[in-house]
């Protein structure tokens, strides 16, 4: 009995190393919490653990859209920029939008989805495109996506009082698919007009739809989000503070990104205070 003990210390020993061995092989290579995480059970933004810091702030990257959408050639988008140009309100830009024919997903559309939330509100968000939900109700982010990211925003002090939320075309795409090119450079005209309209003190881009039809850098939003960019807008003597982010959806489908999409929240929060104090 005196020798067994040993035995079967040394035996856990090496039943321990070769599980460890075998984390390291799967790609287990880093562990981020002392218990084991239920993957299947439904999580929630405000599960992140209030310890983790937002990262450093490193210098914004200067970014202006890519003009392949910007300055798009097609019919539509020039009739699009004409129109954007002239509207010297979000009300008249609305309705503009509204009138607008030169976007294919309207003639398969239920209502047109402008915008919801604060236009005076410090930030503005900018997502892909309507859902069946937002289709149906004619506002954008009202599904589960929606409610997701009404979580996100309260976790940080927000509401729907204090940002606006619009997206880069109007109108859902038929079972929800990825926007076009076209179909994003007939609508950008007028989401650039809004950025002006609007003067937001903080851009952000949910999701990689949004990330790539502002941003020119031509990376994934897995390398996008977190990193801050000073975007420039026509009509803004400034660039806007931008920062790209995971879109609620995908957060939905891979509830395991959210402690990155906590990071960014609380990198958003830190930036907005900045700019809050520095105008105090």
């Amino acid at each position: 009995m005196p020798q067994s003990e040993p035995s079967s210390r040394s035996g856990k020993r090496e039943t321990a190393l070769a599980l460890l061995g075998w984390y390291v092989e799967m790609g287990a290579d880093d562990a981020i919490g002392a218990e084991p995480s239920n993957r299947f059970a439904p999580l929630s933004i405000l599960e992140a653990p209030t310890a983790v810091q937002p990262p450093p702030t490193l210098p914004a990257i200067a970014a202006s859209p890519p003009a392949a959408l910007a300055e798009s050639p097609g019919e539509a988008a020039q009739s699009a920029r004409r129109l954007a140009a002239s509207a010297d309100s979000i009300e008249a830009l609305a309705a503009m939008v509204a009138r607008f024919d030169g976007c294919a997903l309207k003639r398969t559309a239920t209502n047109t989805v402008f915008a919801d939330g604060n236009p005076a509100g410090s930030i503005m968000i900018i997502g892909e495109g309507p859902g069946a939900d937002e289709d149906r109700i004619g506002r954008p982010f009202v599904g589960r996506a929606g409610q997701l990211l009404d979580r996100m925003l309260a976790a940080i002090g927000l509401d729907r009082s204090k940002v606006l939320i619009t997206n880069v075309v109007y109108w859902r795409p038929p079972g929800n698919r990825t926007p076009t090119a076209a179909e994003i450079a007939a609508c950008l005209p007028f989401v650039l007009r809004h950025i002006t309209l609007v003067r937001p003190k903080v851009l952000v881009l949910a999701g990689g739809t949004a990330a790539g039809a502002l941003l020119p850098q031509g990376q994934g939003i897995t390398r996008l989000r977190g990193r801050w960019f000073d975007l420039a807008v026509p009509g803004l003597d400034r660039p806007v503070p931008t920062l790209p982010m995971f879109h609620p959806s995908f957060l939905l489908r891979a509830p395991e990104r959210k402690r990155e999409a906590w990071r960014d929240l609380l990198s958003l929060r830190a930036r907005l205070d900045e700019l809050l104090s520095a105008e105090s």
